[in-house]
């Protein structure tokens, strides 16, 4: 008889896992009082105090502001949004180049495209999964304008050596922290490391509004272009007397009252939310490193871990069977492992093809970019290798997580191993 229960046995766990909920009774209470308000939006689309947005909106940015240390925070209605508004501040533009990571959410690299820039893919980092300096050099070109660095699964990237290739080269460098509220960096938050940080609020991460999110920046001029393209800036500037219009045509990126009242509470309870992932992580990779082609998450020296994922590298060569047949018994155990996270950015028809606005290949076709860009499979090696052979991830780690729910996963890892034989 067989023992995996990808074979016919009987699986470790039969129940989910707890499923993540940060809502409790204050933002209950906070939503309560907005719709007592009746005002669920205070943002006009005109130069006037409520361009800036309604009181929950403008506190949870003065909240933002003093948890993160930083001098301006601009709340928008999604992450996406927050990356978009800050490569317009940025000033990037038709014929620029961003270099960008290629193992992320698309938005990331999209945010480029957007304002008619060419995304440049940087490999990344085997341990963090962040673009390396290294790759980045290599990617530099006359056309490059910016960098947008992403804190992948919650490992903040390097970002002081970054930081230095932009000061010789006169780079912005945006930092996409979605995954990482509450990681740190040689003492200092993960998204207050670059000149524009872009948070998360969706609803997956460690807090949330449902979708959401927060830019921020201790540079007022690039805080005022982000809340100008939030908000219809091109009907404002007149009013507001700005004479460089470049990238304000403005969107709706703004946050409703709702979401706003929920950040508010969510972002109390960060300091309570955080440290349950690092000890969940910690817990797993302390029983999980003795088995053999099995490599848990790394923290780097200086870094505190957001462990939005739980990130493992297997090797095949070494457990004997391939990673998908490795994850899909211990998928049969009822622990849920997804193979290599998300496929390579460059990989997608869009880039692929080279079609994004229009069908004649804009920005790609841009007359004033002369430049060359590799799209192809093999142009980013070690995102391929652990893509297609090596990464796995599950999201077991957060706060509603037990430790009994924990030994699941470390009995499931022991009983796949110790019936290796059934899979080969």
């Amino acid at each position: 008889m067989s023992v995996l229960a990808i074979n016919g046995g009987s699986p470790v766990r039969s129940t989910p896992f707890p499923r993540y909920n940060t809502i409790g009774e204050e933002e209950k209470c906070a939503v309560q009082r907005v719709l007592d308000n009746g005002v669920l939006s205070g943002f006009l689309g005109t130069w006037s105090p409520a361009f800036y947005g309604g009181p929950n909106v403008q506190q949870l940015e003065r909240d933002w502001e003093t948890y993160f240390g930083v001098k301006r925070a601009v709340a928008v209605n999604s992450a996406t949004s927050g990356l978009y508004a800050a490569v317009g501040a940025a000033r990037v533009g038709p014929g620029d180049e961003v270099i960008v990571s290629p193992y992320t959410m698309t938005a990331s690299a999209s945010a480029a495209i957007v304002y008619g820039a060419i995304p440049v893919f940087a490999d990344i980092d085997e341990e963090t999964f962040c673009i390396t300096p290294d790759s980045i050099r290599q990617r530099l070109s006359r056309y490059t304008k910016a960098i947008i660095v992403v804190d992948l699964l919650g490992h903040a990237a390097e970002m002081d050596e970054i930081m230095e290739i932009a000061r010789e080269h006169n780079l912005v460098v945006i930092e996409d922290a979605a995954q990482v509220p509450g990681g740190t960096y040689k003492g200092r938050h993960t998204g207050t490391l670059a000149h524009v940080g872009v948070f998360s609020l969706n609803y997956h991460k460690t807090i949330h509004t449902g979708e959401g999110g927060v830019v921020v920046t201790d540079d007022d001029g690039l805080a005022e272009r982000v809340a100008l393209i939030r908000n219809h800036g091109e009907v404002v500037v007149k009013d507001k007397g700005v004479d460089d219009i470049v990238n304000l045509v403005g969107f709706n990126y703004r946050m409703t009252e709702i979401e706003a009242a929920i950040g508010i509470e969510q972002l109390k309870k960060l300091p309570s939310l955080h440290p349950p992932r690092v000890q969940s992580a910690n817990f797993l990779t302390e029983r999980l490193s003795g088995f053999p082609g099995l490599k848990p998450p790394v923290t780097r020296h200086g870094v505190v871990h957001g462990f939005y994922r739980y990130a493992l590298r297997f090797d095949e060569n070494a457990v004997g069977i391939s990673r998908d047949r490795f994850v899909d018994a211990l998928n049969a155990e009822g622990i849920p492992m997804v193979k290599g996270y998300t496929e390579p950015l460059y990989l997608e028809p869009m880039y692929q093809r080279r079609i994004a606005f229009g069908d004649a290949g804009f920005p790609w076709t841009y007359p004033s970019w002369k430049g060359s860009v590799d799209y192809s499979l093999g142009s980013c090696p070690v995102i391929e290798r652990l893509y297609y052979r090596e990464l796995m991830c599950t999201d077991v780690c957060h706060a509603q997580i037990t430790e009994p729910d924990l030994m699941d996963v470390v009995s499931a890892f022991e009983k796949v191993y110790a019936n290796l034989d059934e899979l080969r």
